[in-house]
């Protein structure tokens, strides 16, 4: 299950080298499309690419809710503790717990609306449809305006992403009950120098 700990990071991964080839493509498009190249440039007027900026958005939204949850896992979030600080060690560990335990409630609050959202904007149509089965009140849903994808496809960040995120805060609250640490990200590390920094070392020693 090592993948699992590093799940954010391959979508992550992913999303950011998906936009980029897109934005790319489409910048060098509208560039190369001004120029007068004689029939190539007809054959480039003819690509419609009216789609990218849509479909960049949806990855950078997609990014972001998975970001969040790769925020938790490695304590990078935004967070004001001076006042948890100044108590004692076991006021804090209450107050850490309660926290903790708010954000697993919210996010999986969030992840079951969201699910709820998407099974009522089109998939439910879907599944029920493909089963050959009655779909009733269930509607086809709308779909994006350049693309035209269902829009419950672009939703389903909200549940996944939340989802993953609410796993992350059991983790986090787990390993606290465990062994009272929280995750911690140093902003000064940079990963893959220290590796490199003694890799150096060890070739000036030979």
């Amino acid at each position: 299950m090592k993948w699992l700990d590093r799940l954010e990071e391959i979508f992550i991964t992913f999303l950011i080298a998906a936009a980029t080839l897109v934005i790319f493509v489409a910048v060098v498009h509208r560039y190369l499309s001004g120029w007068h190249l004689g029939a190539f440039q007809d054959f480039l007027l003819k690509i419609n690419l009216s789609w990218a900026q849509e479909l960049c958005i949806i990855l950078f939204v997609w990014m972001a809710k998975f970001g969040a949850a790769y925020g938790v896992r490695q304590g990078i979030h935004v967070g004001v503790d001076v006042l948890v600080n100044r108590l004692n060690p076991e006021k804090r560990r209450i107050i850490t717990i309660f926290a903790l335990g708010a954000c697993i409630l919210f996010t999986g609050i969030v992840a079951l609306l969201g699910a709820r959202m998407v099974w009522e904007n089109g998939l439910a149509y879907v599944l029920l449809s493909s089963l050959g089965m009655e779909t009733g009140e269930h509607y086809e849903g709308p779909t994006t305006p350049d693309l035209e994808w269902p829009t419950w496809i672009v939703y389903l960040a909200v549940p996944l992403g939340s989802s993953l995120m609410c796993f992350r805060f059991v983790q986090v609250l787990v390993t606290f009950l465990r062994t009272g640490e929280m995750p911690h990200h140093d902003h000064g590390h940079v990963d893959g120098l220290e590796d490199e920094l003694e890799t150096t070392t060890v070739g000036h020693k030979s």
